[in-house]
C-alpha cells in the first residue's frame, strides 16, 4: 500500500496533536496546519491525497477554505473531510455544501477517521 499523504487542520493544539497521534505509524504521511490560510496554501503545495478539516477557526474558517481549496482547479481532487464539534443536521449539509465530502463529530475514535481515509483518499 502507497503512503497516503493526509493534511491535518485545526487551531487547537490539543485536536491537532490528537489526530497526528491516531494517525502516525499508520503508513500515513502527516502534514499539519494551523489556520484557513495555511490550509489553503499547504493544500497545494503538498498536494496531500485527503485534508482533516476543522470548521470553527479564527480568520479563514473551514467552510471558506473548503471552498477556496475545491475551486482551485490545482486542488480540486483532494477530498475534504470536515472534523469538527458541530453536529447539528444543517452543519453537516453546509459542510457538504462547501465541498466537503463528509463531516466526523468530535469527539471522535480512531476508527471512524480510518474509515472517512479509506472512504475518500
Amino acid at each position: 500500500m502507497a503512503i497516503c499523504k493526509i493534511l491535518i487542520v485545526d487551531d487547537s493544539k490539543t485536536d491537532l496533536l490528537n489526530l497526528k497521534h491516531m494517525l502516525e505509524g499508520s503508513n500515513f504521511e502527516i502534514i499539519t496546519a494551523t489556520s484557513g490560510e495555511q490550509a489553503i496554501q499547504k493544500a497545494e503545495s503538498e498536494q496531500p491525497n485527503l485534508i482533516l478539516l476543522d470548521i470553527v477557526m479564527k480568520g479563514i474558517d473551514g467552510y471558506r477554505a473548503c471552498r477556496e481549496i475545491t475551486k482551485n482547479p490545482k486542488t480540486s481532487s483532494i477530498p475534504v473531510i470536515f472534523v469538527s464539534s458541530k453536529k447539528q443536521r444543517a452543519d453537516q449539509m453546509w459542510a457538504i455544501k462547501q465541498g466537503g465530502k463528509s463531516i466526523v463529530s468530535k469527539p471522535y475514535t480512531k476508527d471512524q477517521i480510518i474509515e472517512q481515509i479509506s472512504n475518500h483518499a
